[in-house]
């Protein structure tokens, strides 16, 4: 198929200096806080934060006496104590002096002084939510799911264009609540799910909404979206080829 958006520019490796100041807290203790971190991309689509072992507090940290050989250079493994919560194998402190973190060990991070979500936001990486007068139109089985004339079009580097319509113009009759929570560095925590029913088959979390986004993605409060790998989508009249992405 032919890939309709811009793929992720960096390869897998790639390190650059992070300028803003990140902390991590566990158990309402800060575990580091730093202006001094690096983004490391483990992979491509987005990185990693790896921080300065000067800027860690070290009454945090249990050598777990381990040595491991990673793609970034060989590590000792250690744990994480604050009180009585205890977080072993998650941190790795590198020979250069760096030390990268399991990102659900710690309750909370912080760019400057707001909380982000699953991982750093990629500094390659932007996310635009448009608002368009574009006809779109979801189905799935044959069964109309939803259709609008006033979507926001979310476009994010490194994924397709998502549609976001308004509640009104969604069928609830084939929607199915579900408990699925997820969150987004760019958006932040979802605030709804839904599975879709059509005839006997229920199809597990196909849309989800964010009642309470970040401040930069406010057009999309309230608004419904679906993954667009597991519907049919019709642009203007036209059916959209389905991506291939991880979430297929």
């Amino acid at each position: 198929m032919t890939r309709d958006y811009p793929e992720a520019p960096v390869q897998a490796g790639h390190s650059e200096p992070a300028p803003r100041r990140v902390r991590a807290v566990l158990g309402g203790r800060t575990v580091f806080d730093t202006t001094n971190a690096r983004y490391v991309w483990e992979w491509p689509f987005y990185p990693q934060y790896y921080i300065p072992l000067a800027d860690v507090d070290p009454e945090v940290l249990v050598d777990e006496e381990h040595v491991q050989n990673l793609r970034h250079g060989k590590a000792r493994r250690h744990g994480l104590r604050v009180g009585e919560v205890s977080k072993p194998g998650t941190v790795r402190v590198f020979e250069d002096g760096l030390v990268k973190f399991d990102w659900d060990a710690l309750d909370s991070w912080f760019e400057e002084d707001e909380e982000i979500f699953v991982h750093p936001r990629n500094p390659y990486a932007r996310v635009d939510a448009l608002r368009s007068t574009r006809t779109v139109r979801v189905e799935l089985d044959g069964v109309v799911l939803a259709e609008s004339s006033s979507p926001v079009l979310v476009f994010e580097t490194g994924l397709p264009t998502r549609y976001y319509l308004n509640r009104t113009e969604v069928n609830f009759e084939h929607l199915v609540p579900s408990d699925t929570e997820t969150a987004c560095p760019y958006k932040g925590r979802t605030t709804g799910y839904w599975s879709v029913s059509t005839g006997d088959t229920v199809h597990a979390d196909l849309a989800w909404c964010y009642d309470f986004p970040t401040r930069q993605l406010l057009p999309i409060a309230g608004l419904i979206a679906f993954y667009n790998e597991k519907v049919d989508i019709f642009l203007d009249g036209v059916e959209v080829e389905r991506p291939k992405t991880h979430f297929s």
